[in-house]
């Protein structure tokens, strides 16, 4: 009998929070006609003929929780039918096919230790929230990788995730999972895409002929060589946003032509029900799995993108700056209580912006007694610790232009932070962060005139602020 080869596909479902959270206005973004905004049409282009195919069954997944939100608010028969096959999977095999990922998609390796906590203990909540039950894997936002990112999901209970082969080092064959052991003497394991279907499905996939075409042709050949597992990781949207009508493709695949090509369809969940780590992988620190340049992209630009990306490393020197002081008067309040730790409040105030708490019990139930003022000022600080956590989503920096609507939506969750900031303690400190976003350059694409991060953040803040 030939070895049983097993095939598993996974999408990473994601868009990034969208709009300025001074509106409350009905989210519009032009260049996404003809419907209203970005999520409408992805959701009718992917997740929608993903959803009613059935694919979410057969595949494992995560989604985003700004996705997820929005899904819920504004496609709930979507939403619903993804939750459901998560349930389904759990029903049939003991496991759901569903995992987590940090909260705010931020790039790990480029937060401070206590961030990283933050986003995974977020994530994970998040999760429970949505799919009603523990998550055991975590994806990384853009896979971004470094040892101390593994050890805080390892603490806080996480057994796997997923990498790519050029973020591993020598590699046995096959798709894992792989045991990586941790410099605190704890071990993680990881499965490890197979970065050349990946790729091709990812920006070739309209050029196949069809699922049966290329199950044939290229699956097929590769099973007398390949290990156990081959796992195909890519975005979810590849099926049907990025090539229309390809949510077929993953259909047919996945319930006909991957088993004619002699191989078992699974999910990574249920495969780890039947096998663990054999051997063990060291991994490459500060990699991604997007980009060849470390992770220049996110932190000082690269040539990922077109143009002068330097306005990347200016308007996150901004971001760090805007950080340390925020985060100074949010620890001299929470200090001035006594006995009560503000990161572990912070990780608290998920319950209240998921709407398990009311934000008016949130500090009696935690033992801290404030009431009127100093409780709304406690408060107004604490969410300003979700909105500066927000305004280092990986999308602020992955584009080329500063104009770009995710980079402006950055901006907006920092000038929001200082917004509750200044109301909580009257202090404003929108004139350092403006300052410091006039380093970052760019041209408005419209005019071909030069704007800054200052402008951008003028746009957002200064209107609603009465230009203060």
């Amino acid at each position: 009998m030939p070895e049983t080869r097993y095939l598993c596909v996974h999408g990473h479902f994601y868009q990034p929070p969208r709009g300025n959270p001074f509106s409350r206005e009905p989210l519009r973004e032009p260049d996404a006609a003809p419907y209203e905004n970005w999520n409408a049409r992805i959701t009718a282009e992917c997740y929608e003929p993903n959803a009613r195919l059935g694919n979410f069954e057969r595949i494992s997944f995560n989604v985003g929780e700004t996705l997820a939100a929005w899904l819920a608010a504004e496609a709930p028969d979507v939403y619903e039918r993804i939750i459901q096959a998560d349930a389904s999977h759990l029903e049939r095999y003991g496991v759901g096919n569903a995992i987590a990922q940090p909260i705010h998609h931020t790039i790990l390796p480029l937060s401070r230790r206590e961030d990283k906590v933050t986003q995974v203990a977020w994530g994970k909540r998040v999760f429970v929230h949505r799919f009603g039950h523990p998550t055991q894997g975590m994806w990384l936002p853009e896979m971004a990788v470094d040892y101390e990112t593994l050890e805080v999901l390892a603490e806080q209970g996480i057994e796997w995730t997923i990498l790519t082969e050029s973020q591993v080092k020598e590699k046995p064959p096959g798709s894992g999972p792989f045991w990586v052991r941790l410099p605190g003497g704890g071990r993680i394991k990881v499965f490890v895409r197979d970065e050349g279907l990946s790729n091709d499905i990812a920006f070739n996939l309209g050029r196949f002929g069809g699922a049966g075409r290329w199950a044939r042709t290229v699956l097929a050949p590769r099973r007398r060589e390949a290990g156990p597992l081959t796992l195909i990781a890519t975005d979810g949207e590849t099926f049907g946003h990025h090539w229309p009508g390809e949510e077929q493709f993953l259909h047919w695949l996945l319930t006909y032509e991957a088993q004619a090509a002699g191989y078992e369809v699974l999910t990574l969940s249920r495969y780890l029900r039947m096998t663990g780590p054999v051997d063990t992988v060291e991994i490459r620190e500060n990699t991604a799995w997007s980009s060849s340049y470390g992770l220049g992209r996110w932190a000082t630009g690269s040539p990922d993108t077109p143009g002068d990306s330097c306005w990347k490393g200016a308007v996150r020197r901004a971001q760090d700056n805007l950080r340390c002081e925020i985060d100074g008067i949010y620890r001299e309040e929470v200090e001035r209580l006594g006995d009560v730790d503000p990161l572990a409040l912070r990780d608290a105030y998920i319950e209240v912006k998921l709407g398990y708490t009311p934000a008016e019990k949130f500090l009696s139930e935690r033992g801290i007694d404030l009431t009127g003022e100093a409780a709304s000022r406690l408060l107004k600080l604490v969410e300003a610790q979700y909105y500066r956590q927000a305004m280092y989503a990986s999308c602020t920096y992955f584009f080329g232009e500063l104009t770009a609507l995710s980079t402006r939506y950055g901006i907006a969750s920092a000038a929001y932070a200082i917004r509750l900031t200044r109301e909580a303690v009257g202090v404003d400190l929108a004139h350092g962060f403006r300052r410091d976003l006039s380093v970052a350059t760019g041209r408005d694409p419209a005019t071909g005139e030069p704007i800054t991060g200052a402008d951008i953040f003028d746009e957002v803040y200064a209107p609603v602020d009465g230009g203060k």
